[in-house]
């Protein structure tokens, strides 16, 4: 999918179509998830501080995610790529391998171009965004192609033309290859994949070591058997936060710890899965990164379990400058529970200090968090007189909404208290109307 989350977000609001929009985490640590073409022009690009973002481009709409939409839309794609295939490896939200032999989708040239051709008619459809398709005979070479077609376009590589094609292309091309091994063989005077194939594979084991030289070389002769995988076994589930200002407060620091297992219980049950491993990440003040893991005696989904298992490990962590980020996870992922951890649970709780629970009962009470702060930019509310919207932004009491819906002309703003009664949070409005009979016509805009 083509610049995902913004093209959502452009689709979804009429007023941002053409305009630069930056996905991600507004804090003074977010980083840029996403952006749409408008902002790379600017140099924005994934991965970059937020606060370096809104140099480049200080007039760029910047909002947070709204990974349900996001995810509805990703279903929605990955159902037309089943329809293709079988064998369907999901990367991410918005990329997945599909081999088209396995489904009979494809048997030469012109068939696989043909079915790329009708998908991303399809996606267009179903969806109202763009993607961009990529055709080859191994999934290194498809990857390589889909960054070629993008935005909105299709490149296939044909058989027979892979290592012409590939031989200026820089070695960071070539999966595996960061910005380390990137140095490293500059270093060595290799910059392209034609001269990592020119050096041969003895030369390759001796700068990288035997594994990553032999797979490099054979990549860079254009040799990729890895297959399409359909199901990816899920190793574990995890959920961690990263705070805006460091927490110092150890009380703070157990009530975060117990969210957060909450939260990864809910993921777990979400599944439908159980695991025997807790595992609690902690990223202190000076970025060391700490883990720590406790196995129980069978599987389990309990959120009494986890909490008091998280609770056990923090005991073991110094967080005395600082902490920065939290995480809590669980492994060893199986598809039932063992009932008599409940037990467990419950000695666990009664081992637990007193002044450490009523630590964390005081916190619980603490005053609500200000109103203003539940209005995030971008998500979407709904006014009992001026019907749906989104937030364009919120401080110092008001909140500033702007309202339109993905099939209206761009609407108009208006200002509210952040207590309005009249005003709620809603749910994202589907990107394309649905009509009985059929998928309904695409919404204007997106990055085509």
């Amino acid at each position: 999918m083509d610049a995902f989350f913004a093209s959502a977000e452009q689709a979804a609001k009429p007023s941002l179509r053409g305009k630069a929009v930056i996905v991600g985490g507004l804090g003074p640590r977010g980083v840029v998830a996403t952006c749409s073409y408008e902002a790379r022009v600017f140099g924005v690009h994934s991965a970059m501080p937020m606060a370096q973002a809104r140099r480049l481009a200080p007039n760029a709409a910047y909002l947070v995610p709204r990974f349900g939409l996001y995810k509805e839309i990703s279903e929605q794609v990955m159902g037309l790529l089943r329809d293709l295939s079988p064998l369907v490896e999901p990367l991410s939200l918005d990329e997945a391998f599909v081999d088209l032999e396995a489904g009979q989708a494809a048997w030469d040239d012109e068939s696989a171009r043909l079915a790329g051709v009708k998908l991303r008619a399809d996606i267009r459809a179903v969806t109202g965004l763009t993607g961009s398709v990529g055709l080859a005979a191994s999934k290194m070479l498809a990857k390589i192609a889909s960054e070629q077609a993008k935005p909105d376009g299709l490149v296939l590589i044909e058989p027979g033309t892979e290592r012409a094609l590939l031989a200026p292309m820089s070695v960071r091309t070539l999966p595996g290859v960061g910005p380390a091994t990137g140095d490293h063989l500059r270093r060595a005077g290799i910059t392209t994949v034609g001269e990592i194939a020119e050096a041969g594979e003895d030369e390759l084991v001796r700068l990288l070591g035997k594994a990553h030289g032999v797979g490099l070389y054979a990549m860079a002769l254009a040799h990729d058997e890895r297959p399409v995988v359909a199901e990816r076994d899920t190793k574990s589930v995890s959920v961690e936060d990263t705070y805006d200002v460091d927490i110092h407060d150890r009380v703070r620091v157990r009530m975060e710890v117990q969210r957060l297992a909450d939260r990864c219980v809910q993921r777990l049950r979400g599944a439908h899965l159980s695991g025997r491993t807790i595992v609690l990440k902690v990223r202190r003040y000076d970025f060391s990164t700490l883990t720590r893991s406790e196995t129980l005696r069978g599987p389990t989904d309990d959120p009494a379990v986890v909490r008091e298992a998280a609770a056990r490990l923090l005991e073991s962590v110094d967080t005395t400058g600082g902490v920065r980020l939290l995480g809590v996870g669980v492994s060893g992922l199986a598809d039932y529970t063992q009932e008599d951890l409940f037990a467990q649970a419950r000695a666990a709780a009664d081992a637990l200090p007193q002044v450490a629970e009523e630590g964390m009962e005081e916190s619980v009470e603490e005053p609500e968090v200000p109103a203003e702060r539940r209005w995030h930019a971008g998500h979407d509310v709904r006014h009992a007189e001026f019907g749906h919207g989104w937030v364009q932004g919120s401080g110092l009491g008001r909140v500033t909404v702007r309202f339109e819906t993905p099939d209206s002309e761009p609407g108009r703003v208006r200002t509210f208290r952040t207590d309005d009664p009249l005003l709620e949070v809603a749910d994202p409005l589907p990107l394309v109307e649905r009509r009985p009979g059929g998928v309904g016509s695409p919404a204007a805009g997106g990055e085509g």
